[in-house]
């Protein structure tokens, strides 16, 4: 049985050596858990080993894309994915307000095509499946999508506009997430000595926490939200470890010295994409790779983005180059996020697991959390689809290294 915050609040925390909740990484997920928690009056402190959002958050994309990104046989992770979405207007307009932070969204349909007779073949079964689910879905002639969009290629064999999805850019979602929670009096540490080594804990409860610069920081429930590394710290039971695993993927930042205007709306083709930020940059994208913890930009990813980009938009082979970026994605066996408590292990919760969608679930990723930390009356059915105990009966982990936390 899994207790809440007020059950196992730190004996120290009246004292002020102590904390509600310690919630290890500083990325979105680590940041809407710590905001949110704070929001409903936790005391709460924040600790990553780099500057916030350093790691996988700085390198997506940022599409808000549920519908386009849902296996078609996968209608819990649409759930949960729609579920995001319906929050994102009233938490990015939360989040402007608390930060001061001006967060721009992309609000234009997206557009996904085809640049061959097979994608053309692929795009018409996904059209099917989404309107037989009730999801918007406007098929378009390939004459029609370059109306819209100008810079597309005129060999163009098909495409589809999802009216309902959308785009923001992570960077700029992490700072709001980094001002806001600390103006709610989120204590944020970072920095290589801030490490978290180990989770420290005692008779089935979690007690805080060990940093790399030998401080033990007592805490009544830990949050591990580190990506793909939240796993790999140490003194986590095997009964309560999530099996998570890193799938590598690798993008490109273009930009056009001459401001926007490429496209304007987020272009999806074959398993990629082109986003179109608001000062002429695009992120181009990307590659799925089972490759380990491997940080590594290949020259073959590069050359393969810029190729399959240029058969949609020729225009971007006239751009710059502005960076190239490599990211993990932290993955759960069943491709779901793990957001609620661990089995086995009182007061030790996750927030990880969300593979390609941890913008899109920023906006509920804290909410669930929170709600479940704090005994509020939540969702039963979102809870359910991320509760991290449907993992209970799997053993040890896939090979982790050191957390990154």
């Amino acid at each position: 049985m899994t207790t809440h915050l007020d059950d196992h609040r730190p004996s120290t925390a009246s004292a002020g050596g102590g904390d509600d909740v310690v919630v290890v990484g500083a990325g979105l997920a680590g940041l809407s858990v710590a905001w949110e928690l704070a929001r409903r009056g936790a005391r709460v402190r924040i600790l990553d080993r780099d500057a916030p959002g350093r790691a996988t958050s700085r390198v997506a994309a940022g599409m808000l894309a549920p519908i386009t990104e849902a296996e078609a046989d996968d209608p819990e992770q649409l759930r949960l994915g729609l579920a995001a979405l319906e929050r994102w207007p009233a938490y990015a307009a939360a989040l402007e307000a608390a930060s001061g932070i001006p967060l721009p969204v992309l609000r234009q349909p997206t557009l996904v095509v085809a640049r061959d007779r097979d994608e053309a073949e692929a795009l018409r079964r996904f059209a099917d499946v989404r309107e037989r689910l009730g999801l918007p879905v406007e098929r378009l002639l390939p004459s029609d999508a370059r109306t819209r969009e100008p810079g597309l290629a005129p060999t163009l064999r098909g495409a589809l506009s999802i009216a309902d999805e959308q785009a923001v850019d992570p960077r700029v979602v992490v700072r709001a997430l980094a001002a806001a929670a600390v103006q709610a009096g989120v204590r944020m540490a970072t920095g290589p000595g801030s490490a978290v080594e180990a989770l420290r804990h005692e008779d089935g409860r979690v007690t805080g926490v060990r940093t790399a610069d030998g401080l033990e920081l007592p805490a009544g429930a830990v949050v591990l939200a580190a990506g793909a590394w939240s796993a790999a710290i140490d003194g986590i039971p095997d009964g309560a470890r999530l099996p998570l695993r890193p799938v590598k993927g690798q993008l490109l930042v273009l930009r056009d010295p001459s401001g926007p205007g490429l496209v304007g709306r987020v272009l999806r083709f074959g398993g990629g994409y082109l986003v179109p930020r608001d000062d002429g940059r695009y992120v181009l994208g990307a590659t799925t790779e089972e490759r380990g913890f491997d940080l590594a930009t290949t020259a073959w990813a590069v050359h393969d983005l810029l190729r399959d980009g240029a058969e949609l938009v020729p225009g971007i082979l006239e751009l710059e180059l502005l960076e190239t970026l490599v990211g993990l994605r932290p993955t759960t066996p069943d491709g779901h996020a793990a957001i609620g408590p661990a089995a086995e292990l009182d007061g030790l919760w996750w927030a990880t697991g969300h593979y390609r969608n941890g913008v899109l679930l920023a906006s509920l990723t804290g909410a669930l959390l929170a709600d479940g930390l704090t005994g509020a009356a939540a969702d039963p059915d979102l809870s359910a689809l991320a509760d991290p105990r449907r993992f209970a009966t799997v053993a040890d982990a896939p090979g982790t290294e050191e957390a990154d936390a």
